[in-house]
């Protein structure tokens, strides 16, 4: 596309299409090829989040524009398969999925996602997204003993100039006095790599009560950016910040800039080629609402701290997104949309920095 055009749209999954009722929850990496491979979860019966729901990806080796077909990338009989957190190692080109498993229904037919204390799965390709290993379980590394509900991602993980590979997540743990499952305090959190994703631990954890799914961009000056969901329902995001590399997250607050209605986000930092900022663009991703709608791109150039240039992506009902950047530093976003649920379709948009930079507050 020349510089400032208008953006392109590619629906990848339609709902009802394959087999699948719904199609939710996307992530979006690019490979050190320039492979762009995504990730969804396939519902197979509704559009709630526990049920039968597998894990599926497709390639595309021209920059979005065409598609593998849907290839089945984890899977497992009576079981939720989901929350997919990619991260691709530039180093060694291969692809990390954490993942999280839960029973489909439990025992008496309840629909209640939060009673199960989720174990955390792994697995991860090695040829660019053509092929997945058989997933190994990793529970015991990422997950502290009084942690009940588990949550990777979603979207994308990063990988740190250091070569760290950080993946954004979210915990529930029982405190004093609570009820049930239901009352469980939320955090967000962060689990590491440091040996190229063979062995994984916990990282920092956000402090702040009610914070949920988060994401990661690493700043321009090494500082670990984490934009959270709070679930309490305040319409606004948090914000943590980490000098250490994601080991601790002591810097917190309440982000009034981004408005948002309790649901997940995306983030992507790209080096800043037009020499403005401090060297590091950083691109947001939410429904900027306080119902799921209006999803709206903003750019900040000062690490975060001010997103002064917006541009609607969508402006009808959509939810969760993830970002990714091309070699050529065409940005794309997959996002959930649709005309009367914002569960219909996964898209596709191509858009370069010249039209999100071209907009005004």
């Amino acid at each position: 596309m020349a510089a400032g055009d208008a953006i392109e749209l590619r629906d990848l999954w339609v709902a009802g299409d394959g087999g699948y009722h719904t199609y939710r929850i996307p992530a979006l990496v690019t490979t050190p090829r320039g492979t762009l491979v995504a990730i969804c979860e396939g519902r197979r019966r509704s559009h709630h989040d526990v049920g039968l729901i597998d894990l599926l990806a497709r390639r595309s080796t021209d920059g979005g524009r065409t598609w593998s077909e849907p290839r089945l990338v984890a899977a497992a009989p009576g079981q939720t398969t989901g929350n997919p957190a990619p991260v691709v190692d530039r180093q060694t080109g291969v692809i990390w999925l954490p993942f999280c498993r839960n029973p489909a229904f439990d025992a008496d037919g309840r629909r209640d996602k939060w009673r199960y204390d989720r174990p955390v799965w792994l697995t991860h390709s090695a040829d660019d997204g053509r092929t997945w290993a058989d997933p190994v379980e990793i529970t015991a590394a990422v997950k502290a003993p009084e942690w009940t509900w588990y949550s990777t991602g979603p979207g994308h993980g990063i990988q740190l100039a250091g070569g760290r590979l950080l993946i954004a997540c979210t915990h529930r743990v029982r405190g004093p006095g609570r009820a049930d499952d239901r009352d469980d305090a939320r955090y967000s959190h962060v689990v590491c790599s440091d040996d190229h994703g063979a062995t994984w631990h916990p990282g920092g954890s956000v402090s702040r009560e009610g914070t949920n799914e988060c994401a990661a961009v690493e700043l321009a000056g090494g500082a670990v950016y984490l934009t959270c969901r709070d679930q309490a329902g305040g319409g606004r995001r948090y914000a943590a910040l980490s000098r250490d590399g994601g080991d601790t997250f002591p810097e917190v607050w309440r982000d009034e800039a981004l408005l948002e209605p309790a649901c997940e986000a995306s983030l992507v930092g790209l080096p800043d080629g037009d020499g403005n900022g401090e060297g590091t663009v950083t691109v947001f991703c939410n429904p900027a609402s306080r119902t799921r709608d209006t999803l709206t791109v903003r750019l900040s150039r000062d690490g975060c701290r001010t997103w002064p240039t917006a541009r609607l992506l969508e402006p009808g009902r959509a939810a969760y997104s993830d970002l990714a950047v091309l070699p050529d530093r065409t940005l794309v976003c997959l996002f959930e949309r649709g005309r009367h649920s914002p569960y219909e379709r996964l898209t596709l948009a191509r858009f370069d920095l010249a039209w999100l930079a071209g907009a005004r507050r």
